[in-house]
């Protein structure tokens, strides 16, 4: 990927390639609607002229010619302010989509070992629902910003133009507004913060609970989750009011200041009119229609900085939301590929790999043993081997180390000669073949479970089924959906499954397979195992059971725990 350039939105990064076009339409879009919030001073003074005229006995053409520049005044700043509004939107929309790219691509890159992984309700709702909150931040607030900057300064030379004192009045209120928005800012993006966070927490909450329902239910512990639940909701309930709260309390502020400046300006013209206050002119007094447009553009003087207190909430929520997809995206960029890009070169093996483990020491976070210390491991290329061993002698974690999806602490791992790094192991998956003891199976059916969202001829589906010994479930069911997590499928079922996903991809050279034979009937298992042997043929295949008799079935046997090693009879 290119380097990275900044668009005009806080803590937006996008491509430079797309940074330059989208900065272009940012730009765009708030000239846009700037000028046609500046085209009312043109407006105002045609109204001001005409009733000026009207006032003094002097009908004509004039007025006529004033009421059609007010009426075409208005149509061009509505064309205007809808094709800003329009490229104002798309680029917050731009700007939340690639975000959501980001923070999808840090996910998919994390390991399934990784601690540290968000959980998958709360990064549901971070990706699906708190990311829109960046659009109205981007194409509302900062144009609103921008406007609030740029509108009050041009209309106050305007004014100034004609009266000092009126100007002095609008100079003296609007100070007062940014500085309350900003001490009421502070509190409002803590107070959104804390609500983003409170509805991942739910979202995780539900998630996992809706997960082990079954459990809970057998446990009898419905009555306890719920309330658990209901009392997690109304914490959501308080924070979200919280949120209000600032809100409304922001644009309350700012609506008394704004009354009081046109209030103070309208009390100066109209005294000044009556000939009560003589002062704060260039000259001679001012005359009706050099009062009526200082009145006319009093309340678009503070309008931008209404509109400003109005899209507050949305800087403290499209902010929270930029940081949480931030903080989904940040993980190690070498994950990604040396130039920060997710496609990789897929690293292609025309035979059967070797493998080679040469020195490796790996240990957990916070545990002081190492699972595997200096440990040593050849596999020749097409041999199947069995890594046989209790619970926690690192049988599982070997396999994970041998994917890429953990970092040795120190030592050498070489699969097909190529070294097994970060930058290289997502080219290296692409002809690693993964079967886990609880396959993750997805609603939907059975062909779309075996493509997983790619691509495949029908007959290699077909084909792949059959191979796994699913041709008939398949037909049986036909289009009928499979449950989240293989509900409607047995166990056995689902292992052939697995194996029906490593059949449609036969270019696969090395197997990886964790107990695949585990909690399955004799008679089950043995056909699981045929299934796996066969589908290995010409392959390299690495298999971690606890099931000697499947071990057996391998070339050679490598017991963890003690290391020694033996050959399979």
């Amino acid at each position: 990927m290119a380097s990275q350039a900044t668009v005009a939105v806080e803590n937006v990064r996008l491509p430079s390639q797309s940074a330059v076009a989208k900065s272009i339409s940012y730009r765009t879009s708030a000239a846009l609607q700037i000028g046609a919030s500046l085209l009312w001073i043109a407006q105002a003074a045609f109204i001001g002229a005409a009733v000026n005229d009207a006032a003094s006995g002097r009908i004509s053409n004039w007025s006529a010619w004033a009421a059609f520049g007010v009426l075409s005044i208005g149509v061009l700043r509505a064309i205007l302010d809808g094709i800003g509004s329009r490229l104002a939107f798309c680029t917050g929309r731009d700007a939340a989509t690639h975000l959501r790219e980001l923070a999808v691509a840090g996910l998919a890159a994390r390991s399934p070992l990784d601690a540290e992984r968000s959980q998958s309700g709360r990064a549901g709702s971070i990706v699906a629902e708190q990311a829109e909150m960046i659009v109205p931040y981007v194409a509302r607030f900062e144009i609103a910003r921008l406007r609030s900057v740029v509108v009050p300064g041009v209309i106050l030379l305007f004014i100034l133009s004609l009266s000092w004192t009126a100007a002095f009045v609008l100079l003296v209120a609007a100070p007062l507004i940014p500085i309350f928005m900003a001490l009421i800012g502070w509190r409002a993006k803590a107070a959104s913060e804390a609500q983003l966070a409170e509805t991942g927490d739910m979202n995780a909450f539900l998630l996992d609970r809706l997960r082990g329902i079954a459990t809970i239910r057998a446990l009898g512990a419905v009555d306890v989750t719920a309330k658990r639940l209901r009392a997690t909701a109304e914490a959501l309930r308080s924070r979200t009011m919280a949120v209000l709260r600032i809100a409304f309390l922001s644009s309350a502020v700012l609506e008394l200041f704004s009354a009081l400046g046109v209030a103070m300006v309208a009390v100066y013209v109209g005294f000044h009119l009556l000939g009560q206050l003589n002062f704060g002119t260039w000259g001679g007094p001012l005359s009706l229609g050099e009062g009526l447009f200082i009145l006319l553009l009093a309340p678009a003087f503070f309008e931008p900085l209404r509109e400003l207190s109005s899209v507050w909430h949305d800087r403290a929520s499209g902010q929270a939301a930029i940081e949480e997809l931030n903080r989904l995206a940040a993980l190690d960029h070498s994950l990604l590929g040396a130039d920060g890009g997710s496609e990789h070169e897929p690293i292609v093996f025309r035979h059967a790999p070797a493998v080679s483990v040469k020195g490796l020491c790996f240990g957990y976070r916070n545990i002081d043993a190492l699972v595997f210390d200096r440990f040593d491991l050849a596999i020749a290329p097409g041999e199947h081997v069995a890594l046989l061993g209790p619970s926690g002698s690192g049988k599982s974690t070997l396999l994970a180390l041998l994917a890429g999806l953990a970092s040795p602490t120190s030592g050498a791992i070489a699969i097909g000669g190529h070294a097994v790094t970060a930058q290289s192991a997502p080219g290296l998956r692409g002809n690693i073949a993964w079967i886990g003891q609880r396959p993750h199976i997805f609603a939907g059916t059975l062909a779309s479970n075996v493509v997983i969202g790619g691509t495949a001829d029908r007959a290699v589906v077909s084909k792949a089924l059959q191979f796994a010994q699913l041709g008939d479930i398949a037909h049986a069911r036909g289009l009928d959906a499979i449950g989240e997590n293989g509900i409607g499928l047995s166990g056995g079922e689902t292992l052939r499954l697995a194996i029906a996903r490593v059949a449609a991809h036969p270019h696969s050279g090395l197997i990886l397979a964790d107990e695949p034979t585990a909690h399955l009937d004799a008679e089950t298992a043995r056909d699981v195992t045929d299934n796996l042997l066969a589908l290995a043929r010409g392959k390299t295949m690495i298999v971690a059971t606890h099931d000697l008799t499947l071990a057996r079935r391998m070339d050679r046997i490598i017991r963890l725990g003690d290391l020694d090693l033996e050959k399979a009879a």
